[in-house]
């Protein structure tokens, strides 16, 4: 298990690129205060011991030796010693809609990222429990099985966007059915689903499935995304809206919640319904539930023992600055005769 101790330092690291440019702008201001005074090729001429490249090299010495302190800072670290752990808690995994009314913008920034922003704050309030990921759209794949891992759940929820699926639809049923096979089928409770919508289902039979799943001992929750007014789909190329979705006649298409539709889902399942439209929906209500629900105990394995290596790091640091230190900005007469930048003399 590989991890920051201090993962606040790696922030640091922007300032880097900022410097950088800083250096740049600064080596161009320089250039043209020096061409007030004459032709640059004659000054140049003038000063035969002044390198050009050399001032670069030291930028990027100092640069990297900067990089490894503040890596060092952060303290890159390494579990070396495993411990098993009882744990009580309940399995929820999260089934997040990736079609493309998702990308509708009736919540801002749009209804993907803002169900991406939910459920993060949701991982942040989970205890002891083991929680996975899936993904649909027309089908619906895990993107990440059941784990107590909130780390990895963070990373791979980043990740998610509209692309992940080819086959555009909204079978919340087939999300149903993957997340009642992913609970333990011997197991008649503990298991909660969050289902994260716009609630237009188009392919399958999400009701039926809800009932299904409830009675293998799933508790579905319904988080609705998106208004009943509803808006366009943007249609993008590289960052910019280019244009919104239109249907075969030309018309341009208008994504809607559902919220009966999820509803129902939510009722069938013996879960809540709540809606997010312009502000954030009250996940309290989802996680009180969650928290009255009958726990489990599992096992599970913690790194409890972690190896430091800021130690290399600020060591590299160091050697870097040495070489920064003893290395001139002026031409080197041996160094120049093998003419390593292509210099004209």
């Amino acid at each position: 298990m590989f991890r920051f101790e201090n993962n606040l330092f790696l922030y640091a690291l922007i300032i880097i690129p900022v410097f950088v440019l800083l250096f740049i702008l600064l080596r161009k201001y320089r250039t043209r205060l020096i061409g007030k005074f004459g032709d640059i090729n004659l000054l140049n001429k003038l000063s035969p011991d002044v390198s050009k490249y050399k001032p670069y090299i030291k930028i990027s010495l100092l640069m990297a030796a900067l990089s490894f302190i503040l890596l060092g800072a952060a303290n890159p670290q390494i579990g070396s010693k495993l411990m098993e752990s009882k744990r009580e808690g309940i399995d929820v995994i999260i089934a997040i809609d990736v079609s493309n009314s998702m990308k509708a913008e009736d919540v801002k920034p749009n209804r993907l990222e803002r169900a991406k922003q939910i459920v993060s704050k949701l991982i942040d309030k989970l205890y002891n429990d083991r929680i996975g990921l899936i993904v649909f759209a027309g089908d619906a794949f895990t993107q990440l099985p059941l784990t107590t891992d909130y780390s990895a759940a963070k990373l791979f929820l980043g990740n998610i966007n509209t692309d992940m699926i080819n086959n555009q639809g909204t079978a919340i049923g087939s999300a149903i059915e993957l997340a009642t096979k992913s609970f333990k089928q011997d197991e008649k409770k503990y298991k909660a689903l969050i289902i994260i919508t716009d609630g237009e289902n188009h392919d399958d039979d999400a009701l039926g499935m809800a009932v299904k799943a409830a009675k293998t001992g799933v508790v579905i929750y319904t988080i609705g995304m998106g208004s009943v007014d509803g808006a366009p789909i943007p249609v993008y190329s590289g960052n910019q809206i280019t244009g919104y979705m239109k249907d075969e006649n030309g018309n341009t298409v208008i994504t809607k919640l559902d919220p009966a539709m999820l509803e129902q889902i939510a009722a069938s399942g013996n879960g809540k319904f709540i809606r997010s439209a312009g502000e954030d929906p009250d996940l309290a209500q989802i996680l009180n539930k969650i928290a009255g629900m009958e726990k489990k105990e599992y096992k599970s394995q913690l790194f409890t023992d972690y190896v430091d290596y800021f130690q290399y790091f600020i060591g590299l640091a160091f050697v870097v600055l040495i070489i920064d230190i003893f290395l001139s900005e002026r031409k080197n007469k041996y160094i120049e005769s093998w003419n390593l930048f292509g210099e004209k003399k």
